[in-house]
């Protein structure tokens, strides 16, 4: 199992393979396999945010009583925790210190 060096961005939801092409917050290595696993997380996330969106409109939801918001907020640490998992020593340093594990 080849790993080869990726650069992450979980806010814009990306995984590149040239470190100049736009901005990253992560450096990771993946395989084929673990590459897949992190795009589909991505997916994941994408759709639980159109979820949030459509259940935004409805008035009086408490955000702590919602479930749309936390099957997103479960599909983000999911992301972060995979790519703590392929992250780099300095990948995981920043995760930790973010205390969101």
């Amino acid at each position: 199992m080849e790993r080869q060096k990726y650069y992450v961005s979980v806010q814009a939801g990306t995984i590149l393979e040239e470190q100049t092409a736009a901005s990253y917050e992560f450096e990771i290595y993946a395989s084929a396999k673990e590459l897949t696993e992190l795009e589909e997380l991505f997916n994941f996330r994408e759709d639980a945010e159109h979820t949030t969106f459509i259940r935004s409109f409805i008035p009086a939801m408490a955000y702590h009583n919602d479930q749309e918001n936390d099957d997103y907020d479960g599909v983000l640490a999911g992301i972060y925790k995979k790519v703590h998992e392929l992250g780099t020593e300095e990948t995981k340093r920043q995760i930790e210190r973010m205390r969101i594990l």
